[in-house]
């Protein structure tokens, strides 16, 4: 495998894809800010990764700034008006459609997201133009994208789903069917929207032209998102979940995601006192502790507005000990769990002045709810499948409620002054992903780049099975796999074609003297990008 590796003083952003990374490289060495590069790579990516994530998403920012405590950004968004379980019901559903105009049923906050991060970040930054951070994604979406791999596979995968949807053949389809790896797809309305933002400010994708046209083709199209839930979103800034472990403090995003599950696998783990990694105890012991965090995940975990729990007392120290005692270190646990798969995109930057980016960016399931907004381009996430129709449950579908959220990036600061951003894609995967990477480069002291490429493993689902087994990579090490499966796990060798299940991760870690390193996965298209 290929070391996508950067280092430097003067600021590294990770992505993963090359074009990513280097938009925002290119603001890092312009003299901006890790904030500024971010929103450089996260609008490049959204158009030359469109199976993965878009501006008709979510995304999630932790901003850490030295000496002062690490920032959350909710840029996520909450169901329509028109969004009720009644309404569904009504037109025959007793689940919520997973693709089409009534899959985009929750306003896209990724948009939002950028724009709060830039004005908590202003004193920071070095005051670059939004109209030249949002450059290089316009003139890729103008000049064209060359297709990859990933994204001419699951095309050509998702095709019969895809293909009815409202705008999808014209933008991402040639000739009706899906396009070939490396051909050029322009996207020429993303790309006027793109340059109006610009132009106009990041508001005006709620508030100005493009809000009004993006309103009008969701009517249109019959989504229940409106014109005022448009015109009414905001991201949110709220604080971190953090939980202690030996050596270092780990930051995540609170509910509506799954922040407090990555937490507590690492902090279950750092308990349990594994002292050798890649071995049975190694994979073990983040199995089961992955299994616990998700119970408790599964139960408390919804928009923390309407009627929550509280999730602060489940990282206590008590409670993580209470979890750590139900574990059994010589046998699996069993485990039948529902969940989905997920298309994301996870960035990490840090600048020279030490200011640490961890950011996650996603329309769900591949390419979303399939459905393209002919005035803008914009293509819809299907985020508000994941909503119940059971009025009873934990997250049922009510307008105003922000749906639950695999996405979650992860941050640590270290006693001895290191800072590490840190992340992955792939929905359920994206928890258990960190804490193998976090794991083997901190707790084993392995090489970031080797931590990044080593074999990884999964707990549930991944696309197209429905089987909750524990999956590893076909190039796992054998003698391991057989104790797991002696242990009472049930394993499933993936072969090396699906290398994507096992998520996109990266990491970006600081110094103290002012080294920056970064690595992204050689199972991506992505870089590392050096200010």
């Amino acid at each position: 495998m290929v070391e996508v590796h950067g280092v430097s003083k003067n600021g590294v952003l990770v992505a993963p894809h090359a074009a990513a990374a280097e938009a925002g490289a290119e603001v890092l060495r312009a003299g901006g800010s890790a904030v500024e590069a971010m929103v450089a790579a996260a609008a490049t990516i959204a158009v030359v990764y469109p199976h993965m994530n878009g501006i008709g998403g979510d995304g999630f920012w932790i901003i850490a700034e030295p000496g002062r405590p690490p920032v959350a950004i909710e840029g996520c968004g909450p169901a329509g008006a028109k969004a009720t379980i009644a309404a569904y019901n009504e037109a025959g559903h007793d689940q919520v459609p997973s693709r089409g105009p009534l899959a985009a049923l929750t306003v896209p906050g990724t948009v939002g997201g950028w724009k709060l991060a830039l004005e908590l970040a202003e004193p920071l930054g070095s005051g670059m133009p939004l109209r030249d951070l949002l450059a290089q994604a316009a003139a890729a979406a103008k000049d064209g994208i060359t297709v990859s791999r990933s994204q001419a596979a699951l095309t050509a995968e998702k095709l019969d789903e895809l293909k009815p949807q409202p705008g999808f053949a014209d933008v991402f389809l040639v000739d009706g069917k899906a396009p070939d790896e490396d051909a050029r797809l322009t996207q020429p309305k993303l790309a006027d929207t793109l340059d109006h933002l610009g132009r106009a400010g990041l508001g005006d994708f709620y508030r100005g032209d493009v809000g009004a046209t993006l309103a009008r083709d969701l009517d249109r199209m019959g989504s229940p998102v409106t014109e005022v839930d448009i015109r009414g979103f905001e991201a949110r800034r709220s604080r971190p979940l953090s939980v202690k472990i030996k050596g270092a403090t780990l930051f995540n995003t609170p509910p509506p995601t799954q922040g407090l599950a990555a937490l507590l696998i690492l902090a279950i783990f750092d308990r349990l006192g594994v002292e050798r990694g890649e071995g049975f105890d190694h994979v073990h012991g983040i199995v089961e502790a992955t299994k616990r965090a998700f119970l408790i995940r599964n139960a408390v975990v919804t928009d923390p507005r309407l009627e929550a729990p509280d999730v602060a007392p489940f990282l206590s120290e008590a409670s993580i000990r209470r979890e750590v005692a139900a574990i059994d270190m010589k046998r699996a646990a069993p485990w039948p769990d529902p969940s989905e798969p997920g298309d994301t995109i996870w960035m990490g930057a840090i600048d020279r002045n030490g200011v640490a980016v961890s950011f996650i960016q996603s329309v769900f399931w591949e390419f979303g709810s399939g459905a393209v907004s002919p005035g803008t381009g914009v293509l819809l996430q299907n985020r508000g499948s994941s909503f119940s129709l059971r009025p009873g449950a934990l997250n049922a579908l009510r307008p105003g409620r922000r749906p639950f959220h695999t996405l979650n990036p992860a941050l640590a600061r270290f006693d001895d002054g290191r800072v590490l951003s840190y992340g992955s894609m792939g929905g359920d995967g994206q928890p258990q992903f960190q804490a193998q990477l976090f794991t083997r480069m901190v707790q084993f002291g392995v090489d970031m780049a080797e931590a990044v490429a080593l074999p990884r493993w999964l707990l549930g689902k991944t696309w197209g099975s429905d089987s909750s087994s524990l999956k590893v990579e076909h190039h796992f090490d054998t003698s391991v796999v057989e104790q797991l499966s002696r242990a009472g796990h049930f394993i499933e060798v993936v072969p090396a074609a699906g290398s994507d299940n096992f998520g996109h991760a990266g990491a970006v870690r600081w110094r103290p003297g002012g080294d920056i390193e970064g690595v992204h996965d050689p199972r991506a298209d992505g870089g590392a990008g050096r200010g």
